[in-house]
C-alpha cells in the first residue's frame, strides 16, 4: 500500500498565505473529502500535490521518496482541476490519448465507456461542450488514467443531478476495482457524505479537522430551544456555531451530549452542517 505524506507544507502568494504548515497523509484504499470554504486553501493543496506549483516550505513525498519534480512519482498521482486547463479546441477523444502519453495506464476504452454514460460526444471539442459536460470529460480522464492517487477538484461544478448520482456510483466502481485513494473536494458536502471514510477540513490555510468522518460528527451536536436557557447551557461547553432568531436558538456544540435540561432538543449534525460550524464561526441575531 502506498501513501502520500505532506509535511508542514506552506505556500504563499505575496502578503497572503495559501496554506500554513498544513501535514497530512493519504494511503490506498480510502476516498477522502477534502472539505472547505472558497479560498480555504484546498485548491493550493492540490495543485501543489499534482506538481503545477511549488511550496515554500515542506515536503510532500510517495512511500519516503519526495514528489516534488519526479515525474515517475507524479505519475501516481492525477489532479482534475476546477478550471479548465485543457485546451479548449481539442476534441474529447484526443484528450484520452495525450493523456496515455503520461499516465501510461489510462484506459481508453474505459474513458470512452464513461463518455458514452455521461452522454458526452468524443468527436466533439472542449468548447463545444456545457459546462457540466467539460466536467465529466475531465472525471472521465481521471477515473481512466490508472494512478494510484486520485483527486478531484469540484467533479460537480455544472453537472445535474441525474448525472450526479451517476458519477457517484462510477468513482465506487472505479475505487471498489483498483483501491486507489480517491480525494474529494467539494460544496456538495451532504451529497457527497456517503462517499467519504476520512475528512480533511482546511480554514484559512490552516489543517483544522483531520479525522474519520463517523468520528467528526460523534464528537459533536445540535442544541435548540429557547435562547436564554441554551445560552445558560452553552456557558461551560465548547460552542462551534449559535444562531438566535428572535427568541429560540440553536447551536452546534463540541463534545459529549451531557447535562441537557428539560426543554431542550439535542440532534447530531450532519456533515455540512458541522463543517459550517467549523469554519463559520459564532452568529447572534
Amino acid at each position: 500500500m502506498s501513501r502520500i505524506e505532506i509535511k508542514t507544507l506552506t505556500k504563499k502568494y505575496k502578503k497572503k498565505t495559501a496554506l500554513d504548515g498544513v501535514s497530512l497523509s493519504i494511503d490506498n484504499g480510502m476516498i477522502y473529502g477534502l472539505l472547505g470554504r472558497n479560498g480555504s486553501g484546498k485548491s493550493t493543496l492540490v495543485d501543489l500535490v499534482g506538481g503545477r506549483i511549488f511550496p515554500d516550505l515542506g515536503e510532500i513525498t510517495i512511500d519516503g521518496e519526495t514528489v516534488t519534480e519526479n515525474d515517475k512519482l507524479l505519475r501516481k498521482i492525477y489532479c482534475m482541476s476546477s478550471d479548465d486547463l485543457l485546451p479548449m479546441h481539442m476534441r474529447v477523444k484526443d484528450t484520452i490519448k495525450a493523456q496515455a502519453y503520461f499516465y501510461k495506464n489510462t484506459d481508453e476504452d474505459y474513458a470512452i465507456r464513461l463518455c458514452d454514460v455521461f452522454g458526452i460526444d468524443p468527436k466533439k471539442r472542449l468548447s463545444q461542450l456545457s459546462t457540466g459536460q467539460r466536467t465529466l470529460a475531465k472525471v472521465s480522464l481521471a477515473l481512466s488514467s490508472g494512478a494510484d492517487f486520485i483527486f478531484l477538484d469540484e467533479p460537480t461544478l455544472g453537472v445535474d443531478a441525474n448525472f450526479r448520482e451517476e458519477l457517484y456510483k462510477k468513482i465506487i466502481e472505479r475505487f471498489d476495482k483498483t483501491e486507489a485513494a480517491f480525494i474529494i473536494s467539494t460544496h456538495l458536502i451532504d451529497e457527497c457524505a456517503g462517499l467519504f471514510e476520512h475528512c480533511f477540513v482546511l480554514e484559512e490555510g490552516r489543517l483544522i479537522a483531520d479525522e474519520d468522518c463517523e468520528e467528526l460528527q460523534a464528537n459533536a451536536y445540535l442544541i435548540e430551544g429557547r435562547a436564554k436557557d441554551v445560552t445558560e447551557y452553552l456557558k461551560d461547553k465548547q460552542c462551534l456555531k449559535k444562531t438566535i432568531i428572535g427568541t429560540l436558538c440553536s447551536a452546534c456544540v463540541k463534545g459529549e451530549v451531557k447535562d441537557v435540561p428539560d426543554g431542550l432538543e439535542v440532534s447530531h449534525p450532519s456533515l455540512q452542517q458541522l463543517l459550517i460550524a467549523m469554519t463559520g464561526g459564532v452568529q447572534d441575531g
